[in-house]
């Protein structure tokens, strides 16, 4: 009796896909570095390591913002726009993960309807799981494989914004933060250190009744702004606005970002920052590879210890020092 079950692609299929430009390719390669199983794992390292000359020619670009913002609207708007200069853009757009069934909404292929049919776009929702930072665990492996793929422009829409959501920062060469007037968040609903990390604070839905806030809010964040200090970059953070439901602004917004990449480049800062970023990506892979190992060594003993925390038995300091002892006795 014959199946239908396709064959999974070598290793050297995929690259080779990959490097073609096959989507398909890309998919599985992207399915093949979100897995956790060992086996795929180091196929995974395997596949980045072959495709890692073939990558790092993209602008990448990470947007952010509350629920609401309408960023998958901005992203949409943003992407059709790239796409008509004869721009490759792909978007990896990471969606919140549900604690109780640990799926993700992954409706973002919904909410762009005209980039999910573009083809020059690519879409790829991928939930976040238990990771902090706004981005899943895989999402600078999946930026890499878009760059070999040959896209010009990745966008990395986070889940929000909040003191544990600022990963991007760490893997995009300009961090756009979207937000609206009029809706409590223009000022104080903003964390300062996240506008200060802002290469562009994006004032959305400035169209119709809006536009008067807009204005006042305008002025208020550039006041704000002011005051920053000056990063290492020599970038001063702007600020300015747009309707992504109308499109306006959104080409002024693009020549920005590629102002900020003519002087970045020329000033040597952006091949600063990615080396630097690759640092970070490797701290961040170690911490995660010690935590996996700990957990692996001591699983039991966390459950029994958690236990005796959580009904005020043993404090959760002492907790902690027991568990690394434990860990340590069984590493020997």
């Amino acid at each position: 009796m014959s199946t239908n079950i396709p064959k999974r692609p070598t290793l050297e299929e995929l690259i080779s896909g990959i490097i073609r430009g096959d989507r398909v390719a890309l998919a599985r390669g992207i399915t093949l570095v979100e897995s956790k199983l060992p086996s795929d794992r180091a196929l995974a390292e395997q596949l980045i390591d072959r495709l890692l000359s073939k990558t790092g020619k993209a602008t990448r670009i990470g947007v952010s913002g509350i629920p609401g913002v309408g960023k998958s609207t901005f992203i949409e708007a943003f992407g059709v726009h790239l796409t008509r200069l004869g721009k490759k853009v792909a978007v990896l757009a990471v969606d919140p993960s549900s604690k109780q069934t640990k799926g993700s909404i992954l409706g973002d292929k919904t909410r762009m309807n005209k980039l999910a049919v573009n083809p020059n776009a690519y879409i790829r929702p991928t939930p976040t799981g238990s990771t902090l930072g706004g981005v899943a665990d895989q999402s600078r492996e999946a930026m890499l494989l878009c760059e070999a793929v040959g896209f010009d422009v990745i966008l990395i829409e986070t889940v929000g914004v909040g003191q544990s959501e600022t990963l991007v920062r760490d893997m995009c060469d300009f961090f756009l933060l979207l937000t609206i007037a009029g809706a409590g968040d223009d000022l104080q609903g903003i964390k300062k250190g996240i506008m200060e990390m802002a290469d562009a604070i994006v004032i959305n839905k400035a169209d119709g009744d809006n536009i008067p806030v807009v204005k006042k809010t305008l002025q208020e964040l550039k006041q704000v702004v002011h005051y920053f200090s000056l990063p290492p970059s020599g970038w001063v953070t702007q600020v300015t606005t747009c309707s992504a439901l109308l499109g306006e602004g959104i080409g002024e917004l693009w020549i920005l970002i590629e102002s900020f990449n003519e002087k970045m480049t020329a000033n040597g800062y952006l091949a600063h920052q990615r080396s630097q970023q690759n640092l970070q990506w490797m701290h961040q892979k170690l911490d995660g590879l010690l935590k996996q190992e700990f957990n692996r060594l001591v699983k039991e003993e966390v459950k029994d210890l958690a236990a005796k925390v959580e009904n005020r038995e043993l404090n959760p300091v002492t907790a902690a020092h027991q568990l690394f002892d434990l860990y340590k006795k069984k590493k020997g």
